[in-house]
């Protein structure tokens, strides 16, 4: 059985297996990761989940720029880094342009079995439970797959439009 799970020092290795499938650098939506994070340390990986955690506590303020949001990883029973999804709070204008409510990525080997549905529905139930109305979800214009996860849960697309990463389909779901 799949779980959403907090980031954790624990999984270090395992995340690194992940990574690595994507390629070192490739962005990977939804899991929080920022040019110039140390995520092959221990130290720096522990900074980095720690800053993970922090951007969900609303009794401190956010960064500047930035929205609350948890962040999770899309784990299998054998505790495989399968992906991450996240739930950002609010929107800032960038968000409302590029990028949503909710971000999410699988590792290829995991895709086409239903990982990024079972999560999509886990984090909408989180943003019900938060008494968000709706939810903004983008992805990238030719990700079919993305779309169709979208759409089976309720995603109804509001248009296609270029944006400042790339030409973006966005969708709103209403809660």
């Amino acid at each position: 059985m799949l779980r959403l799970i907090k980031p954790t020092t624990e999984l270090h290795a395992a995340w690194l297996a992940s990574r690595d499938e994507w390629g070192i650098g490739v962005h990977q939506p939804g899991g929080g990761l920022r040019s110039g994070d140390d995520i092959e340390s221990s130290a720096g990986f522990a900074d980095w989940v720690a800053r993970l955690q922090g951007e969900g506590d609303e009794s401190l303020p956010p960064a500047a720029g930035l929205v609350h949001a948890a962040y999770w990883w899309i784990v299998s029973p054998d505790d495989t880094v399968l992906g991450a999804i996240s739930l950002r709070y609010a929107l800032t204008d960038f968000l409302l342009q590029a990028a949503g409510h909710v971000g999410y990525s699988v590792r290829p080997s995991a895709r086409g079995c239903g990982v990024a549905s079972w999560a999509l529905a886990e984090v909408l139930d989180v943003a019900r439970r938060r008494r968000l109305d709706s939810v903004l979800i983008t992805c990238d214009e030719d990700n079919v797959a993305s779309a169709r996860v979208i759409e089976k849960h309720g995603g109804v697309l509001e248009d296609v439009r270029n944006t400042p990463v790339g030409r973006k389909r966005r969708y709103w779901i209403a809660l």
